[in-house]
Parts: C-alpha cells; structure tokens; sequence
C-alpha cells in the first residue's frame, strides 16, 4: 500500500513537468520538411533538431513577427524572405514604413519605391475592380484613418462624390472596365465638392466644408502623393521580385498608413483574379513592418489577406515590436508566429492570452536572447503535442554587401531614357576593393572611402565619389584610371570632372 502511494506521488509530480512527460517541442516528421519545399529557419532548443517551415501542414502560410528593437525581427524577416525566392521563386512586397529594408533590399538586387522621387499611387485606381466596390474600399480607408464615421452627414457627401468622379470619368459604378481605363483622382472629389459649396444649394454647409477639409488633408500640392495619376503599378510590383515601398518620407502616420492600405486592398484584389495555382510554395509574400494602424484595425485588408491568401497562394508577414499592435484576429488566425525578445509584462499577457501557451514558454521567452526565438505553428489538423517550441537560433543567410556608383547626376535627359546607357554600376566590396587597389589607392584612402560610401547605405553618385577620392589625395590619373577600369567612357569621365569644377 505504501509503495503504491509513493508511485502515485511519483506520477503527480511527473504529470506537472509537461516539458518530461510531453516535451515541448513538436514531434521531428512536423519540424523537418523536404529541403527542396521548405525554407530553413533555425535549431530546436531542445532536440537540437533542423527547423524547415512549411505550411502544407499549417492552417496558413501567414506569419506575426514580435520582438524589440533588437531582437532579430528584421533579420529574421530578410532571412525568410532570401530563402523563399530561393526554394519557391516568390516574389515579395515589403510596405517599409520607417525605411529599414532600403539598404537590404539594394542589396539583394531588389527595386525600391520611394515617394519621395515623385512617384505617385492614385487610391481611386480601380485595379479591375468594379467602380461601387473600390469606393467601399476608399470609405473603409477614411473610416480606419479619420474620423468620418462619426459623422454620417459627412460620410454620405464624400462617398457620393466619390461615385459621381467614376461616373463623369465615364465609368458604369457596378461594371468592371477595360484593362486600360484611366480612372479619376480624389482631386476631382474634391472639386466635385466644391461645385456643390458654390452653388450655395446644399443645406448644411458645415458638413461640406469639413468633408472637403477633411479629403484636401491628402490632395494638398505637395502632399498630393495619392490623388495624382498613378506612376506606381502595385499589381505589377507583386510580380517583380523583391521590391521595397519605402513609406519613410511620407509626411506622417496618416500618409504613410493610406499608402499601406491602398497597396493591401489592390493585392487582395490582384490575389482574388489570379486564383488558386497548383503549384508548390507562395507566389508572393506581402511584408507588413510596424504599420500599427493597419494591423490593429480589423477592417483592414490585413486581416481579410490573412483569412484567403492560402488558397490563392498568398502570404503575409506581419511584423511589430509591440504585440498590442496587432489585432488578435490576426494572431488567431496565422498559420505561425514568431516570438523572439519581449520586454513588458503586457506584452506577454497579450501573446500568452492570444496564443496560449504554457507558463514555461512564458517564463523562457522572458530569457531569450539575440536571435532566440518561441515559435506557435497552427496545424491543420489534431495534434496530441504542444504547438509552441524554442529555437536556440534563427540561422541568417544575407547578401554581400553591395557598393552602387550611380551615373544619374551626370546623365543627359536623353541617355537616361536611353536603355542601352548603363545608369549605374555594383559590386560588392572585394571587388570594389580590388578595382580601387589595382589603380593606385593606400589601404587608409580606400578605408576612408568605404566609411563614407557606407554612411550612405552604400550608395553614392560618380560625381561625389570622385570629389571623396580627390579629398582622401588621390591623383587625377588613377582617378580617371579607375573610372575607365569599371566601364565608364571617356566622354562622361570629360563630364564628370567638369562638374568638378
């Protein structure tokens, strides 16, 4: 009787200690996939097992990201997205609100869209939509930025001019139009009310001065970014490889927040025509970093990406240092997050009352360090084992860093819509090295070069290096040696020290 309690006592401690009689990490057939459809993330911190995601088993191919400053967010977002073009080809779009990627995404070879080179996104682009159902979308998007839901009045004004600028652009509201048609811009909105303010008819002239206040805050010359002719083709960047749209020098949150949900909303309705292919992997993976206004909101087409892209093929990273940041719709419905490094109490509370997870991840994703990370998979089917697990490291995999001379600032307008003028010039930094060493340079000139070329994300114009090479004491002729060794002409060198005149 007496060993029989002892055993009893035995199998109730054991029974608490999950990690012993369940250990918490999934069964290794769940954690290493086929290397040729799978992308490497990192080691298990328990088994010291390969972790090669997949989402054949996953609910999703959607991913949360959190972490501080710090933490490895950013690296593990770059590592995923390298290797994905690797194994399945994918493109991918990063909405880069604070202009993190730039560098990286110059790098890997990557385009870069910026608004700040006056390129322009018409938020009225219909994308073959039907007129009625994209001025729902721009509604949504007023709703979700200002607070024209509160004012019904309002509301009714702007959404019906709205639908008036489609109509006198010659558009059906509830017909798709041809691929080519040119559709109207917020600024024909607002002009269309402000004919209703002149006419002096309408009876509540408040309610239309506010609703035209309200739409000049994006149509303002300036900051006009959105209510142009579009210069910016998103459905094409979804399929163009990697590409950046740094939001970073849009005036503010307001600016940078209609620029994500602009690019959401035609990727979902790129995503819907294209349908389902049966081939392997994603197509393409949209990148969603600190858009806290987007994520947070339900209404977003965030959460509507996150629910339908599995079966068109489509993924979403969603990425944030603050968790709260994130709607819980969208943690209750990716397919895996990420957890690398939280630092406040809320926080955990709100991934730990999200994902429910044991108190024991809880307490080790406290102690995490740089590139630590707990990982929640949502398996589509029944498992009898935890879906949070810990992995010792994400393993990186980025690019050599490359060096771009660029030509623009010397180009005539006719050689830089000339396609056979080369505008600029890469390479990575032992070759770069090699040419500067070749023609003449001391180790401390080429030091000092590649210090201030690097303050600058590694790009730099010809005419600035040339002054920087004559500042660091390097004599004309190796200068000019230089220049001709990586493929530039005599008579644009002639140009460029004119300039340096």
């Amino acid at each position: 009787m007496g060993l029989l309690r002892i055993q009893n006592l035995m199998s109730n401690e054991l029974a608490k200690r999950t990690f012993i009689t369940r250990p918490p990490e999934p069964p290794y057939e769940f954690l290493l996939n086929d290397p040729t459809n799978s992308i490497f993330v990192g080691i298990t911190k328990l088994f010291s097992i390969p972790f090669t995601w997949s989402y054949a088993s996953l609910t999703n191919p959607h991913i949360s990201v959190v972490g501080i400053t710090g933490s490895g967010k950013s690296f593990f977002v770059k590592t995923f997205l390298t290797r994905a073009s690797y194994v399945w080809n994918t493109n991918a779009i990063i909405i880069d609100w604070a202009g993190e990627y730039i560098s990286w995404v110059r790098q890997s070879g990557g385009k870069v869209v910026s608004f700040s080179k006056g390129d322009y996104m018409n938020i009225m682009d219909l994308s073959g939509m039907k007129p009625i159902d994209r001025t729902k979308q721009v509604m949504n998007s007023l709703e979700i930025l200002t607070d024209i839901g509160e004012y019904p009045e309002q509301r009714r004004l702007t959404e019906e001019a709205v639908e008036q600028a489609y109509v006198n652009a010659g558009f059906v509201l509830s017909m798709i139009p041809p691929p080519d048609s040119e559709a109207p811009t917020l600024k024909d909105v607002v002009s269309l009310l402000e004919e209703k303010q002149t006419d002096g008819t309408y009876a509540y002239p408040a309610e239309l001065e506010n609703a035209i206040y309200r739409l000049r805050q994006f149509s303002r010359e300036g900051e006009d970014y959105f209510a142009n002719k579009s210069t910016i083709d998103v459905g094409k960047l979804a399929s163009s490889g990697l590409v950046d749209l740094d939001l970073s020098s849009l005036p503010d949150e307001r600016f940078r927040a209609l620029a994500a949900l602009f690019i959401l909303q035609t990727l979902k309705e790129k995503m819907r025509m294209e349908k389902w292919s049966p081939s392997a992997g994603l197509r393409t993976i949209v990148t969603l970093d600190e858009a806290w206004k987007v994520a947070s909101d339900e209404r977003s087409d965030a959460v509507t990406i996150i629910r339908e892209g599995r079966k068109y093929s489509f993924g979403l990273i969603v990425a944030s240092q603050n968790p709260t940041d994130i709607n819980e719709a969208i943690f209750s419905n990716v397919g895996t997050t990420i957890m690398l490094r939280i630092r406040f109490e809320r926080f955990m509370q709100y991934l730990q009352g999200s994902l429910n997870f044991s108190d024991f991840i809880r307490s080790e994703i406290t102690k995490l360090g740089v590139g630590q990370a707990a990982v929640d998979m949502s398996f589509n089917t029944s498992v009898k084992f935890p879906n949070v697990f810990l992995l010792e490291s994400v393993v990186g995999e980025l690019p050599l860093d490359t060096y771009t001379i660029t030509l623009t600032e010397i180009l005539q307008p006719a050689e830089m819509s000339d396609p056979n003028v080369k505008k600029e010039y890469s390479f990575d930094r032992i070759t770069l090295n090699s040419r500067l060493v070749e023609n003449g340079l001391n180790s401390d000139s080429i030091l000092g070069i590649f210090k201030k070329i690097g303050d600058q994300s590694r790009v730099i114009d010809i005419k600035q290096l040339v002054s920087m090479m004559s500042a660091e004491g390097v004599a004309r002729d190796a200068t000019v040696s230089f220049l001709r060794n990586i493929g530039i002409s005599d008579t644009l060198i002639s140009r460029i020290f004119t300039y340096q005149r």
